[in-house]
């Protein structure tokens, strides 16, 4: 395991060298963040102050945790490696002593953990400081919920290098990327909060690894889900990374007798 924790480090070291695009990610998360208290704030109030068990307060820790995250969990599908199938490069990964999923995997953990210290912590911080939020007034949800927040960054990263090896056989995964961007946003209850989805469209969600990047995390983190409850989306979360995680090794596998570099 040594080999891909020191990855995880180099990828946290990469990704520290790009300062001022984490300062406008900063911005950029701040502002959608000030757009959707607008909108979701008085949503709550038009609904008389409480909206499916979110009221001002709890809606608002969904709102900041939210965008505290979105620097590093992926929900846009893409990935270096994506690049390196589609170049042919990916051979050079092939012949290295490491497995080619779990250097990847290990490269991008590390990247997004980078993110929370100019983006995401900051984030929540400045919607603390400016809106307010409901949060727990005990230790145990802070420290499931960084479990739970770990989970969630894992399981976008081995989600989205699902999207990476279809171009194994695809060779070009750009279409295929802006569809997981389109779904995973969604699902993952970036926009609103999954349970106040119509019944339907809840259980389609959580049949999806989706929430368990985003809103599993943000609601363990909260407080919004406690005790027993709070274990489960936990469960559910590490079940959710063995299945991508087992099926992203299949692809790579088959992936690697279907690859042709330069025709050959």
């Amino acid at each position: 395991m040594r080999p891909y924790a020191l990855l995880v480090l180099a990828g946290f070291r990469q990704q520290s060298a790009y300062r001022l695009a984490a300062l406008a990610g900063l911005v950029a998360n701040t502002t959608f963040g000030f757009l959707k208290v607008a909108i979701l704030l008085a949503t709550v109030e038009a609904a008389g102050g409480e909206l499916n068990g979110y009221d001002a307060g709890s809606m608002a820790a969904y709102i900041w945790i939210s965008q505290g995250l979105l620097g590093s969990v992926n929900l846009f599908g893409r990935t270096e490696v994506a690049e390196r199938i589609r170049t042919g490069d990916v051979v050079v990964d092939f012949l290295r002593p490491l497995d080619v999923q779990g250097a990847a995997v290990a490269t991008e953990v590390g990247r997004n953990l980078f993110a929370l210290l100019p983006r995401g912590i900051p984030s929540v911080l400045v919607g603390a400081l400016v809106v307010g939020m409901t949060m727990p007034t005990s230790p145990l949800p802070y420290a499931l919920g960084l479990v739970s927040v770990l989970l969630g960054i894992t399981v976008s990263v081995t989600t989205v290098y699902l999207v990476a090896a279809t171009g194994f056989w695809l060779v070009e995964t750009r279409g295929v990327q802006i569809l997981y961007m389109v779904v995973s946003g969604f699902l993952a209850g970036l926009f609103v909060p999954i349970s106040l989805f119509p019944a339907p469209l809840l259980a389609l969600a959580s049949a999806t690894p989706f929430p368990s990047m985003l809103q599993y995390p943000v609601d363990v983190l909260s407080g919004r889900v406690e005790g027993v409850a709070a274990l489960g989306l936990v469960a559910a979360q590490v079940a959710w990374l063995v299945a991508t995680a087992a099926l992203g090794h299949v692809l790579t596998r088959r992936g690697r007798h279907k690859l042709e570099v330069q025709g050959g």
